[in-house]
């Protein structure tokens, strides 16, 4: 028996028609009807290298949070952050951070690192030939450099990681990427660096151009320590009284809730020790095109507290936060809308985005903490979310 093939058209694949005919094979294989994924307001056309067998769209709601005060060195002023989700109270939670946030002075966000990798592993006949290959790579470095950086106008190599296990040297080529994520940056800058090297270095028996050290798409503790994308770090101190007012918690209760829920975060071996970054995260990608497999490394985060008198300073720092105003899905109608309302389009934007991101995480996670200190948190779905 064969199966029905997904219909495709050689000559335009990006047209509503092309997408008519696959929508047909699934009414005829399924019986499902697709009248609102097949509702779109922008051409097809715009739409190839970001998506094939093109049927429609999945239509998330965007919902308003803010406004957002941010003191950063990139954003400055107030933003009004578009949140896609399906998620009851979350642009609610967010914005009453926000609100309190904001009569506290505004979230200071600072970036200190910005790097992002391709880990090539390099296979050898032996440990000791392994090791002479590191110190080929040190007296080598600006020819490697120079090759890498001859694939892209933009990326530029700043750092050759190397780590030694067995008969391998496990990598990480580290460079900055201008306004794009930049993953397929590197992965090219890398293939182009590691192909100079395979002629120009006889020992090397092969390569792999990643040996997973990079740990695309997937958390891990090496990029906790040295970064994958933006370090981003914000913090706000908060008056006592306001925390009273708004979440109806006193600093001290705030505090010791952070400390029990660090410990419990230590127990269950989590990359987070705050309430969700990851919604936060997950709800602004999908408004603005990020990518959102990033969500897996972007959402670790280390979270940091403590009292000043009756006032509370919170703090938390993304080590992971990847970021895009270039590329990707980023030029898309509606995330480039989106990018729009935070003044993130155009060019030198994305450490801007990168700021506001991070300010939002904190205000969401100062409120859902709240709440749950407050023994507001299941009233707060009950009312407002799917289970009323």
């Amino acid at each position: 028996m064969s199966l029905p093939r997904i219909p495709r058209d050689p000559e335009n694949d990006y047209s509503r028609e092309a997408a008519a005919r696959r929508r047909d094979l699934i009414r005829e294989e399924t019986g499902a009807e697709l009248e609102h994924v097949s509702s779109f307001s922008f051409d097809p056309s715009v739409l190839p290298g970001n998506i094939e067998n093109f049927i429609g769209v999945a239509q998330v709601p965007i919902g308003l949070a803010g406004p957002l005060l941010v003191d950063g060195e990139h954003a400055q002023g107030e933003f009004y952050v578009p949140m896609a989700t399906t998620e009851g109270t979350l642009v609610a939670s967010y914005s009453r951070g926000m609100k309190m946030c904001a009569e506290a002075g505004g979230v200071k966000t600072t970036i200190v690192d910005d790097r992002m990798q391709r880990a090539p592993g390099f296979l050898f006949d032996s440990a000791r030939e392994a090791r002479d290959f590191v110190v080929w790579l040190d007296e080598h470095y600006d020819e490697i450099k120079e090759v890498a950086e001859s694939s892209t106008s933009t990326g530029k190599l700043i750092e050759i990681e190397r780590y030694h296990a067995s008969r391998f040297v496990y990598t990480r080529f580290d460079y900055t990427t201008g306004d794009a994520a930049g993953q397929n940056m590197v992965s090219k800058a890398t293939w182009f660096a590691c192909e100079w090297i395979k002629k120009n270095y006889p020992p090397l028996n092969d390569y792999m151009l990643d040996a997973q050290l990079s740990t695309d798409k997937k958390h891990s503790h090496i990029n906790t320590l040295k970064t994958r994308g933006k370090r981003v770090v914000a913090e706000i101190t908060i008056p006592g009284e306001l925390l009273e007012r708004h979440m109806r918690v006193t600093a001290r209760q705030i505090y010791r809730s952070r400390q029990i829920a660090t410990q419990g975060g230590m127990l269950s071996g989590t990359s987070a020790n705050t309430p969700h970054p990851a919604n936060g995260i997950a709800s602004v990608f999908i408004a603005t095109g990020q990518d959102e497999a990033n969500v897996a490394e972007s959402q670790a985060c280390l979270g940091y507290a403590e009292l000043r008198g009756e006032d509370y300073y919170s703090s938390i720092t993304l080590p992971s936060l990847i970021v895009a105003t270039y590329g990707g899905g980023t030029a898309l109608p509606t995330q480039s809308e989106c990018l729009k309302v935070l003044g993130c389009d155009g060019p030198g934007k994305v450490r801007k985005l990168a700021e506001i991101v991070a300010a939002t995480v904190l205000c969401g996670d100062l409120s859902l903490g709240s709440a749950v200190v407050a023994d507001e948190w299941v009233d707060a779905h009950e009312t407002h979310g799917r289970n009323r």
